[in-house]
């Protein structure tokens, strides 16, 4: 079954903005800690945010301060905005558990397209 389903992405210029969804499908999803991820063409899959079933959250350095994660219980879903988007963001985007525990228990996604151009 597809368990995660990624949305909200698309062509944006630098210094633009974006925000990223994910419904997650996932029974007890409140329990789980959540990330996003991103794939550039050509690289491995790195994460860059997460949030605790708590609430708490980190990023890593190369969106500290740009992007922010959030969750919605109720609703099962994770989002990311994205501000002040660069070139170098420019990947597909991915959410799933955010601990690598957790990635072993859901199925990913197909993600969604993130591109910032001119």
């Amino acid at each position: 079954q597809v368990q995660l389903v990624e949305s909200g992405g698309g062509l944006v210029q630098p210094g633009g903005s974006l925000r990223l969804s994910c419904a997650a499908s996932v029974n007890l999803f409140s329990i789980y800690a959540m990330g996003w991820y991103r794939q550039a063409s050509g690289k491995q899959r790195v994460l860059v945010a997460a949030i605790t079933s708590g609430g708490r959250t980190n990023y890593s350095d190369s969106v500290k301060g740009r992007f922010t994660i959030s969750r919605d219980n109720a609703k099962k879903t994770v989002y990311l905005q994205m501000n002040s988007l660069k070139p170098e963001d420019t990947a597909v985007y991915y959410c799933n558990g955010g601990t690598v525990v957790a990635t072993t228990s859901l199925t990913w996604g197909q993600g969604t397209q993130v591109t910032v151009s001119s």
